[in-house]
């Protein structure tokens, strides 16, 4: 064999040699790639999942709420007055109206529900409002923080909510009244709950499709909405929460309002086909309640907070015989109390 022949071989097995190598790297560098890609996807359906929850908590958080289009004297023909005064815990100054009653010392305070203002027009507060005024009631109108026209702020499910209707409160008894009375609607409602967990001042409350911000309702809500799993959603939701409007669940009372038997009457009207808090919530509600004169009306049929548009006349008779019942309550104690509704329509 010839020496050029000779020296060929080590070099043509050197080249095939080397082969394997190169194809273990591309092998290997296919695998990366997939790999890294598949990650991508990973993290960007992670991203967009939680962006999701991030977007719920932060319109949770932030309702839309119509500006006022009347007043108690355009539509009723009420004399009212331009009021302000400090939420209890000094946060922040609340606007509403007071229209006043001819000698009286009795006022009945309006809470207005979640993503609306003092009108809360599908009620109707206005209606509602002139019939508390033909009772020789007083009546405070007032918008809560996230309803505010000048100076909006975050809605927190009853936290900061709680003091300014504090504050509401402590306003009616400057004005002379030694009868205050509430009168809840939805997270409004909920939030007369929280509120009467530290106040003494309040004599009675009327409570028209409670709403009680607590991880049950507020994943029964979302699930109104879009089909989320339960479990990590509460989670995700419960940490994003306190970034957005300052507050946790755990900081909402809804252990201690679930378990309260409030000292004074309390009225809960709810309806059955209400698809924003079901009705079992006030029917337990109700169930803890021991005051002669406390009671529940649960109307077949009707919807969240549209009892009175359905029923006017019933609802109208009960809450008379109510606010009836608390006035024999304050003047003669628990004894002069009875049962002031029945369980259904």
């Amino acid at each position: 064999m010839s020496q050029s022949s000779q020296s060929d071989l080590p070099l043509s097995a050197g080249l095939k040699g080397n082969e394997t190598p190169a194809l273990e790297i591309k092998h290997i560098s296919f695998k990366h790639i997939i790999v890294a890609l598949l990650l991508s996807v990973l993290f960007f359906l992670i991203f967009c999942f939680v962006s999701l929850h991030g977007y719920i908590a932060w319109v949770l958080s932030n309702p839309t709420v119509a500006p006022l289009y009347s007043n108690p004297k355009l539509s009723k023909n009420l004399e009212y007055e331009d009021v302000a005064f400090p939420a209890a815990d000094g946060s922040r100054v609340m606007q509403g109206w007071y229209i006043p009653a001819a000698d009286s010392n009795k006022t009945i305070v309006f809470s207005h529900g979640y993503g609306a203002n003092r009108e809360e027009t599908w009620i109707p507060m206005y209606d509602l409002a002139h019939y508390a005024h033909r009772l020789n009631f007083n009546v405070l109108m007032f918008d809560y923080g996230f309803a505010s026209q000048n100076s909006k702020e975050v809605a927190t499910g009853g936290k900061k909510e709680a003091k300014q209707l504090l504050g509401a409160i402590q306003f009616a008894k400057q004005q002379g009244s030694q009868e205050i009375i509430v009168w809840g609607f939805s997270m409004g409602a909920g939030t007369a709950l929280q509120a009467a967990l530290t106040s003494k001042d309040i004599d009675g409350m009327i409570l028209d499709s409670t709403f009680l911000l607590e991880p049950d309702t507020m994943y029964h809500n979302i699930r109104q909405h879009i089909d989320l799993p339960r479990h990590p959603s509460l989670e995700i939701i419960g940490m994003l929460l306190p970034v957005l409007n300052g507050t946790s669940l755990r900081q909402i009372p809804y252990p201690a309002v679930k378990s309260q038997d409030y000292p004074f009457p309390v009225l809960f009207i709810h309806g059955t086909e209400d698809e924003k808090a079901p009705y079992p919530i006030a029917e337990k509600l109700a169930e803890n309640q021991t005051n002669p004169a406390s009671g529940v009306w649960i109307v077949k049929g009707s919807h969240h907070e549209l009892i009175f548009r359905e029923h006017p006349k019933e609802y109208l008779r009960i809450v008379s015989t109510f606010l009836s019942q608390v006035g024999q309550f304050q003047a003669t104690g628990p004894a002069g109390g009875q049962s002031s509704a029945g369980n259904s329509n």
